[in-house]
């Protein structure tokens, strides 16, 4: 009889017997294994290596190369700064200095006319109002710097040939900040002409006339300078290029010299209200408007006077524009003459400024 003990015995080695044998088998059999690899191929070739050396050595170059040429484009960009600060100095400096003599001769002409009463600027047109009062005669004088050309114009009444308003309604219907009479005229039909030749916007309004009975033209040309004279031909007033213009009589100072009066207008009338304009060598126009009380001769200023006056101001060229009851000088909206007829007389040309 086979016990519990012997059982278990058996049975253990049935169970292990597979593994005891696994065992056995190799231990017997087992022949040790030989891995062989060419570590040849994986030593990298000389020149391989001489290669990667040398991109090593280009790339720190080119890093040092790279570092000195961010080092120039800092200095190059400081330097320009510099440069162009210099020269934005040297070009401000340049205009303070070449303006400085306009500023002087403008302050010496000014000085002549005294304090201005009101000023109007803006960047078009400068425009300074002086009373002007000798002790025989009283009036207005206006200094026009004329920045922009085309701040000063000419209308006709009502725009149309024949048409005839004061300088006050051409001034508020073309919303000018200014204006005076311009030429003389002549009545017909009812309606009131521009007297001989006039140009509106380039172009001749009634055709060109030759000069005479001391008759003159006065204007502006395109460049907004002060034209004027004594023209027989057309051809001689086309080459100043007329922007635009008006006639009267007489001239009384060119480049600077005081021309001779007709004697006629020495006495009729001697002394009567005026409009004169001239213009300075810097092409600053200066006018001058003389109140006066009536047309017969006994106030107001004569033309001697007044070219005296002009001549004394440092004007180059003047002309004398109609005057009596047409003199007229409007600033801002007022009136600034005292019209002889007790109100302004309509006209058929008028020259305005613009603010």
């Amino acid at each position: 009889m086979i016990t519990k003990k012997k059982k278990i015995n058996r049975f253990f080695l049935l169970a292990t017997g597979p593994f005891f044998g696994l065992l056995l088998f190799l231990f017997i059999g087992f022949r040790p294994m030989h891995l062989e690899i060419d570590t040849q191929d994986y030593i990298p070739e000389p020149s391989l290596t001489i290669q990667t050396a040398e991109l090593m050595q280009n790339l720190d170059k080119a890093d040092q190369t790279m570092k000195v040429t961010i080092s120039s484009i800092r200095k190059t960009s400081a330097l320009y700064k510099q440069t162009t600060g210099t020269m934005n100095q040297i070009v401000k400096t340049a205009q303070t200095q070449a303006a400085r003599p306009e500023y002087i001769y403008n302050r010496r002409i000014t000085a002549k006319l005294g304090v201005p009463f009101e000023r109007i600027e803006s960047d078009r047109i400068r425009l300074e109002l002086f009373r002007v009062n000798p002790g025989v005669y009283h009036g207005y004088a206006m200094k026009v710097k004329l920045k922009d050309a085309k701040a000063m114009q000419m209308s006709l009444g009502r725009d149309q040939v024949g048409g005839a308003e004061t300088t006050l309604q051409a001034v508020k219907r073309h919303g000018a900040v200014a204006g005076i009479n311009a030429g003389g005229f002549a009545d017909s039909g009812g309606k009131r002409y521009p007297l001989s030749t006039t140009v509106l916007n380039g172009k001749y309004v009634t055709g060109f006339e030759s000069s005479f009975k001391d008759l003159f033209f006065v204007g502006l040309n395109d460049s907004g300078k002060l034209i004027g004279g004594k023209f027989w031909q057309q051809s001689d007033l086309d080459s100043l290029n007329p922007r635009f213009g008006a006639t009267f009589v007489p001239v009384l100072l060119k480049s600077g010299q005081p021309m001779p009066i007709p004697e006629k207008w020495q006495v009729s009338p001697k002394r009567a209200p005026r409009t004169v304009i001239g213009n300075y060598k810097d092409d600053q126009i200066l006018i001058i408007v003389v109140d006066g009380y009536n047309e017969n001769g006994s106030s107001g200023a004569t033309l001697q006077e007044l070219q005296s006056k002009m001549h004394g101001l440092g004007v180059i060229d003047a002309y004398n524009l109609d005057g009596g009851g047409s003199s007229s000088l409007i600033v801002n909206g007022r009136v600034i003459n005292n019209p002889s007829d007790g109100n302004l007389r309509p006209v058929p040309t008028h020259f305005l400024f613009f603010k």
